[in-house]
């Protein structure tokens, strides 16, 4: 996994049997061996149903969508979908050449009603190492338009609050809210509890980070930043896949993914450089959440994007998505 991260053999599963048997490695044996599969590998289910669990929670609705897709050579649009409710365009960028290439692809959002952005947990559960691919957990949710989520599930830190409901209270890190009314806003988790964000009008929050831009300029200290230091995780530095979250205006919101570690097709970016992606795409805030291979776009039940160069999607924990 980047960041503070149809078969019967799930990828998420692999990689996770891949991180056991290398901690195992490392660890002594017995005790050790025995946190390390417990953390890492084994699922433990805090919420098996989450949709009846949100429906006893909350009187939430959820609204619907449509969408278009597109392929790339420098900035290509093939389909521009407008509906009442919310519009979507999906672009698809490419840039340099030879092993410099990147490619990403990038969702113009806007949202007619805050709440049509709504978030999905693999195998409607809430726990850790609970993974599904995006394009799974998309299609159980009727989705039209979904990129991957923070990937919660990694870690037992941060504050989740999901379509106005509160899973997890344990403020770590630099979070993003998105807001009700339709403004979304970066937040210091460690000042506040997930009541007062629910009080205050959040519907749903992201933890991961790091912001990208602050009042629309490249956040300092970008490239130096850590979401976690567990066992498997890799650095975020240097050229990586990445996905990002950025808002332009109120209900006006865009998603990058970037495709990377494919050579001659797209590279991927440093933060920085994604930063400066989102800089150019008009957007004052921009937040990056969980990448590597987990970094997927979905739309209308297909992939967008090329994870890895592979076409092969990573489990994770959540989406993001808006329903068709």
């Amino acid at each position: 996994m980047t960041q503070q991260q149809k078969t019967s053999r799930k990828p998420g599963r692999v990689r996770r049997a891949v991180i056991a048997g290398a901690v195992a490695l490392t660890l002594s044996a017995g005790g050790a061996t025995a946190w390390a599969l417990d953390r890492f590998v084994i699922q433990h289910v805090e919420i098996s149903d989450v949709s009846a669990y949100q429906a006893s929670q909350s009187g939430t609705t959820t609204s619907a969508v449509q969408a278009g897709t597109s392929t790339s050579a420098a900035v290509t649009t093939d389909t521009t979908y407008s509906s009442e409710s919310s519009d979507i365009t999906i672009s698809t960028v490419t840039t340099g050449s030879g092993d410099s290439t990147v490619t990403y692809y990038v969702a113009d959002v806007v949202l007619g009603d805050a709440t049509t952005l709504q978030s999905a947990f693999a195998n409607d559960s809430f726990g850790e190492n609970i993974t599904e691919t995006t394009s799974a957990i998309a299609e159980a949710n009727n989705a039209i338009f979904a990129i991957n989520g923070d990937y919660y599930g990694f870690r037992d830190t941060g504050i989740v609050i999901r379509n106005g409901v509160v899973f997890r209270d344990e403020g770590a890190r630099q979070g993003l809210a998105f807001y009700r009314d339709g403004t979304v806003k970066v937040y210091d988790e460690t000042t506040t509890t997930a009541e007062q964000l629910v009080a205050d009008g959040v519907w749903n929050t992201l933890s991961f980070g790091p912001s990208l831009l602050d009042n629309g300029e490249v956040a300092e200290g970008i490239e130096d930043v850590e979401v976690d230091t567990n066992f498997g995780n890799h650095s975020i530095q240097g050229e990586q896949p990445r996905t990002a979250v950025g808002v332009i205006d109120e209900n006006h919101l865009v998603f990058v993914v970037v495709d990377g570690r494919s050579p001659g097709y797209s590279a991927g970016v440093t933060m920085t450089g994604l930063a400066e992606i989102m800089q150019d795409l008009g957007a004052t805030t921009a937040y990056n959440i969980d990448g590597g291979g987990s970094s997927t776009m979905y739309f209308n039940g297909g992939l967008v994007n090329n994870p890895l160069g592979q076409n092969k999607e990573r489990g994770t924990s959540d989406i993001l998505y808006i329903a068709g």
